[in-house]
């Protein structure tokens, strides 16, 4: 039984495909946001020539996770980093206005600064942003590494793949959902345990839009629960706490779960 056992595991080992070094990857994702904001690294780049040479260290460190992942391909790995890079500062716009969504949505906030050093939906949403962007150029294991680190810190869980829009909000955010093939659209706001997710799991349906499309300025409140592919929240629609959804509802809805409260 033993030497079956050795056989069995030795076979997997030979199988085993070099994959990125996974506390490498957290760093990367963590200098990325620090160069971008320096309240994230809370550290203060006093000069042109001290960010030039962050940025090259930074794809230094890219090229070898692409390295990895692509299989010592060279060409693919550069074509990624190139593209990486070329998409940084519209990405770094979209971060910025999450930022700017949350400290507005919360009168709790004191800043965007203070947003930006604590707010785990604004975590969340960076990394997914990041991460989205290798999931578009099918980078393996790297964006999934990615949303699952940020998943772990902020108990948020945005599969890589989602496509969100503009001024994205996500307040206190603990036990949110967001599947693969979920739109999210402009100036929408999600609370905690919001889950937009599939009505199946059925493998074969991998390649098939699963989970619903939110469109613009669009709110679900807390614990709500909307799923399906051919679900779509109308633009300006408000979902209240509780509620479970299976089908579309047209623009500018309201819809709640209606309980019954007995105070004796």
């Amino acid at each position: 039984m033993r030497i079956e056992l050795i056989k069995k595991l030795h076979d997997s080992h030979k199988a085993f495909v070099e994959l990125p070094e996974i506390d490498f990857s957290y760093q990367f994702i963590d200098q990325v946001l620090g160069f971008m904001f320096p309240e994230h690294s809370r550290k203060r780049y006093k000069s042109v020539d001290e960010l030039d040479k962050v940025y090259d260290s930074l794809k230094n460190n890219l090229f070898e996770l692409l390295m990895i992942s692509f299989d010592k391909d060279k060409e693919h790995a550069n074509k990624v980093l190139n593209g990486f890079w070329e998409q940084l500062p519209g990405i770094y716009e979209d971060i910025k206005r999450d930022a700017e969504a949350i400290y507005i949505g919360d009168p709790a906030a004191y800043s965007q600064s203070e947003v930006v050093l604590t707010y785990p939906g604004f975590y969340a949403i960076a990394v997914h942003r990041l991460a989205h962007v290798f999931y578009q150029f099918k980078v393996p294991y790297l964006p999934r590494i990615l949303a699952e680190y940020a998943h772990r810190k902020t108990g948020i869980d945005i599969q890589p793949g989602a496509s969100i829009g503009h001024n994205f909000c996500i307040d206190h955010g603990t036990g949110i959902v967001i599947g693969e093939t979920a739109v999210i659209g402009n100036n929408v706001k999600l609370y905690q345990g919001v889950t937009l997710g599939a009505l199946s799991v059925d493998k074969n349906l991998a390649q098939t839009k699963r989970h619903p499309t939110l469109e613009d300025n669009v709110v679900i409140y807390s614990n709500a629960t909307i799923l399906g592919g051919e679900t779509v929240i109308g633009k300006g629609s408000i979902v209240g706490g509780n509620v479970w959804l299976i089908e579309s509802i047209p623009v500018n809805s309201r819809v709640y779960h209606k309980e019954e409260v007995v105070i004796k």
